[in-house]
C-alpha cells in the first residue's frame, strides 16, 4: 500500500448521497418510462432494485450500480436497437441534467477530497453514470478542479466491473494499476479494482452496499470517504508532488 499514488472513486453512494440525490430522479425516470402510470412505474422501480419497505435501493441492484443502458435493457427488453439508443439518450439527459443539479455531497467529502489533492494524489471518478453527468456533478459539488478526469460508462468500451476505466486512468496519469486505490460502495467497484489489478480495493458504507456485500472483495471497509485521508496517512507514503 505504500506505493498508492492515485485514487479512483465511484460517484453515487461514495462521493454523493445516493438516496438524497437519486430517489426522486429514479421515480421521475420510472414515471417517464411508464407514461405516467403509477402502478407500472412502481413495478419498474421494484425491478431495478428499489425496496419500498426501506425506501432504499438494494445493494448491487441495477439502479444502484448499473448504467442507463442496463436500466433500458431491463425496462424495455423488446426495443429495437435504434429505439433502445433513443431511450438511453433520454435517460442520459435526465441523469446528466437533474442528477448533477440535485447532487448532494456526503458529509465531509469535499474537505477530504481537498486534503487528498493537497497531498498530490491523482484523483479520478469511475462511474456507471454518463461522463457528462459525472463531470457536471463534480462541478456542482465544487470539486471538479481536484480531478484529473471523470470516466462514465460511455467513456470506455466496457464499463464497471470491467477493468477498462483502470486502464484509461493509468494511460492518462502514467501510473501503474498497483499504484491506484479504487473506492466504492458496490461490488461492481471492487470487482473492477480486482480485474484491473489495483493496489487497493476500498469499500465504503455510505451508499447502498453493506459490510456483508462488500467484505468478500474489499481489502478494507471504511464508513465513508471522509475517513480516507486519515486511513491513507497512517498506511501510505505521500506521493511526490
Amino acid at each position: 500500500m505504500a506505493d498508492i499514488k492515485g485514487i479512483l472513486f465511484d460517484k453515487d453512494g461514495t462521493l454523493v448521497d445516493f438516496n438524497a440525490t437519486w430517489l426522486g430522479i429514479a421515480d421521475f425516470m420510472a414515471m417517464d418510462a411508464a407514461e405516467g402510470d403509477r402502478w407500472k412505474a412502481d413495478r419498474l422501480l421494484a425491478a431495478a432494485g428499489f425496496d419500498f419497505a426501506s425506501k432504499r435501493f438494494k445493494p448491487d441492484s441495477i439502479f444502484a450500480s448499473g448504467s442507463n443502458m442496463d436500466v433500458v435493457e431491463l425496462w424495455f427488453p423488446r426495443l429495437s436497437d435504434e429505439d433502445q439508443m433513443l431511450a438511453v439518450s433520454r435517460f442520459n439527459e435526465i441523469t446528466s441534467v437533474q442528477g448533477s443539479s440535485m447532487a448532494v455531497a456526503l458529509p465531509g467529502i469535499v474537505e477530504s477530497l481537498r486534503a487528498l489533492h493537497k497531498r498530490s494524489f491523482r484523483l479520478g471518478v469511475a462511474t456507471n453514470d454518463s461522463t457528462s453527468g459525472a463531470e457536471k456533478t463534480l462541478a456542482t459539488l465544487g470539486v471538479a478542479q481536484l480531478f484529473d478526469a471523470a470516466f462514465g460508462y460511455d467513456a470506455v468500451a466496457n464499463p464497471k466491473p470491467a477493468p477498462d476505466t483502470v486502464v484509461a486512468f493509468c494511460d492518462l496519469t502514467g501510473l501503474k494499476p498497483g499504484e491506484i486505490a479504487m473506492v466504492g460502495d458496490n461490488r461492481h467497484d471492487l470487482e473492477m479494482a480486482r480485474a484491473g489489478g489495483c493496489g487497493l480495493a476500498i469499500g465504503v458504507l455510505s451508499g447502498t452496499g453493506t459490510r456483508d456485500s462488500l467484505s468478500p472483495m474489499a481489502d478494507v471497509i471504511l464508513d465513508s470517504v471522509a475517513d480516507l485521508p486519515d486511513f491513507l496517512a497512517a498506511r501510505v507514503s505521500v506521493p511526490a508532488g
